[in-house]
């Protein structure tokens, strides 16, 4: 068996992209510091400028940088999945990068959401998930989910809704600093160190990790590590930057177990010579301006990644197989403006923008002369006017992009086009704890390099668009608050790998990415927290979602790897002595095996419950944790590819883990 999924699933068995997280710092504008002043903080995801509060974004979900740490989570994806109830699939080279799904868009989930880091996109061009393992967790204030259709503000691949990660700013005049490490079961080990210094208006600072772990699998051995460091000086009515990010990460791919051996040992491996390797670099200037009612800002980011890996022959587990490198660049650059205005008690926030994009991949295997070059370039201006008046706030927003595609080294192919996106979005504040709101638009994705790269007959695919809708209200408020969303995504041209495309034969099909027949995404979201008691509070994410065919030979029949239904309950404990506690249950429902398109097999990937904890109590400027993860030991998998359980290609998750840690701060 391969270590990787079949050629479908381009989004799981493609190398992945590691892209710093931190793509870029956004610092606030100030007209006037003092001396050990902290910055301003910055909310940049509602219009990728820092916000009045009253412009926040609608329904949108908050991970807080208190709630990461009091739940003693060391990554963002786990906080996104464990604290944002956010589902994931598990990542076969062993990081924590697992492939998120807001609302059920399956094995294509990571093309179908935008991630980005104030307000600066780090998504990538190709099928490959967002290594947001190189965010260093210590530089996090806060994580804000925002569900559903946003390709105004962020262009292609935002059907299913945006991840913004928002990051604490410098410091004028002070010094912040701590150091943490960390041990554990399959010989993990983790150090982390961070500084930030300011001078008047001047500051730097730097981020380094390093995680060296065993895992839970033979052949899955990880190292990774991580440096971040940027400068920037703010001045009256505007501020300027540099960042740079490097990360470098080795593991073994431990591939998949057929079903008889998941069950005799899930840590066993298949390939054990299979290995990956990705370098990545990249640097961003920033910078603000405000003049009188307008702001200006900028960024301008080059990434440069190269990614090695070799499989061993099909049947050949035992022979070290070539190695292919797959070479990538790109560059962003993103101007914008915006206008805030107010006429009595009506307030008014205008951004116009423009975003270009220059992308190009060139891929090579040791004693193949094929190298196949691909380029990706688009051009996009986009539009947004929100009125905020009384109790009400509407905001309408329009995108154009123009994309410019090609490839050589297989069956070559040029071509050019364009796609509009829109929105319209309302609320109205009912009384001081109950609140409504509305959405609707248009959003869109656009066959990459690597989808393309794969199609029947060596066609290109059209690009996917999606009319968007949602229906929601939330009650309540600090103490105790419930959020409520009705949704519904009409899909034309969705992406997708179909694994029954012919040719066929010897009682299988070779499969293709192709445009699928109209399909609908629908569901329910529950989000609530109550405070139990001074010391006590309880949350709860949940989800319910329909994934399926309504047009076409598949009418009907459910989409694969979408589970239904899933639950994410948080008890956390802060008597205000030091210690704390935090307990999380998640539950996931069953899904479908992602070959089974015509819902034929009688089995379906098991739903399972994890349960994961943490206590650690806290002496001066110290602190020291326990924590542990899947304490019940469960064998669960969350990727199986194939049509059902007897062919099923299973990558088995972790089973139960302890770590210990002690931490720092300066």
């Amino acid at each position: 068996m391969k270590s990787l999924p079949p050629p479908r699933s381009t989004a799981a068995w493609k190398p992945l992209a590691l892209v710093s997280a931190l793509a870029t710092l956004s610092f606030p504008a100030v007209a006037q510091v003092e001396t050990g002043q902290k910055l301003a903080p910055v909310t940049v995801s509602a219009s990728r400028f820092e916000n009045d509060p009253s412009f926040a974004p609608i329904g949108a979900t908050v991970i807080t940088a208190e709630q990461i740490r009091e739940a003693g989570i060391g990554n963002v994806n786990e906080a996104i999945r464990k604290i944002g109830g956010v589902y994931g699939r598990q990542s076969p080279y062993g990081t924590s990068d697992y492939s998120l799904d807001l609302r059920g868009f399956g094995a294509t989930s990571d093309q179908n959401m935008v991630v980005l880091v104030d307000g600066i996109r780090i998504s990538e061009n190709e099928q490959a998930v967002p290594l947001m393992s190189a965010i260093p967790i210590d530089a996090i204030e806060r994580i804000e989910i925002v569900r559903g259709g946003s390709s105004v503000l962020y262009g292609e691949g935002a059907t299913g809704g945006t991840i913004q990660i928002i990051t604490k700013k410098g410091m004028t005049g002070a010094t912040r600093a701590s150091l943490f490490a960390e041990v554990g079961s399959f010989n993990s080990k983790e150090v982390r160190a961070s500084l930030a210094k300011g001078w008047n208006n001047f500051s730097i600072d730097a981020n380094l990790s390093s995680i060296h772990t065993d895992n839970y699998r033979d052949n899955n051995k990880l190292r990774q590590d991580n440096f971040s460091g940027s400068m920037q000086w703010a001045f009256a009515d505007g501020r300027i930057g540099l960042r740079v990010a490097s990360a470098r990460q080795d593991s073994g791919l431990a591939g998949a177990l057929s079903p008889a051996q998941f069950a005799q040992n899930p840590r066993q491996t298949t390939t054990p010579l299979d290995y990956a390797s990705i370098d990545s670099n990249l640097y961003t200037i920033f910078a603000e301006k405000r003049l009188g009612n307008w702001e200006l800002a900028a960024d301008l980011s080059y990434r440069d990644r190269v990614v090695k890996t070799s499989y061993s022959p099909f049947f050949q587990p035992l022979v070290q197989g070539p190695v292919s490198t797959y070479d990538g660049h790109a560059t962003q650059f993103s101007p914008r403006a915006r206008y805030l205005s107010q006429a009595g008690a009506i307030k008014n926030e205008f951004v116009v923008g423009l975003d270009f994009s220059d992308a190009s991949r060139r891929v090579s295997t040791d004693g193949n002369p094929l190298v196949k070059n691909g380029d990706q370039k688009s051009q996009a201006i986009y539009l947004k006017d929100e009125l905020r008046f009384g109790d009400a706030r509407v905001a309408v927003g329009a995108r154009h992009e123009q994309f410019d595609q090609s490839f050589r080294g297989g069956i070559p192919y040029d071509q050019k086009f364009s796609l509009n996106a829109w929105d319209l979005q309302g609320s109205y504040q009912l009384t001081p704890i109950a609140s409504i709101f509305a959405k609707a638009g248009r959003s869109y994705r656009v066959a990459n390099v690597d989808d393309n790269g794969y199609t029947q007959n060596n066609v290109p695919l059209k690009p996917q668009v999606s009319n968007d809708y949602e229906l929601g209200a939330t009650l309540g408020n600090a103490n105790r608050k419930l959020t409520a969303k009705l949704f519904r995504h009409r899909l034309k041209n969705e992406i997708y790998f179909d694994p029954l495309v012919p040719p066929c034969g010897f009682g299988f099909c070779n499969g293709a990415n192709v445009n699928l027949d109209p399909t609908e995404r629908e569901g329910v979201e529950i989000e609530a927290s109550t405070r139990l008691a001074q010391a006590f509070t309880l949350s709860a994410v949940l989800q319910h979602v329909s994934a399926k065919f309504i047009e076409g030979p598949y009418a009907g029949k459910e989409m694969t790897l979408v589970p239904k239904n899933t639950a994410t309950l948080r008890l956390n404990w802060v008597p205000g002595n030091g210690q704390s506690a935090d307990v999380g249950l998640q539950w996931v429902d069953k899904q479908r095996y992602a070959g089974d398109f015509t819902n034929a097999c009688n089995s379906k990937i098991p739903a399972f419950t994890t349960l994961d904890a943490r206590y650690a109590v806290r002496v001066g400027t110290w602190e020291f944790a326990v924590r542990g993860a899947n304490l019940t030991d469960k064998n669960y998998y969350t990727q199986a590819y194939g049509e059902c359980s007897s062919d099923a290609n299973i990558y088995p998750e972790a089973g139960r883990s302890l770590r210990v840690s002690v931490r720092k701060d300066f």
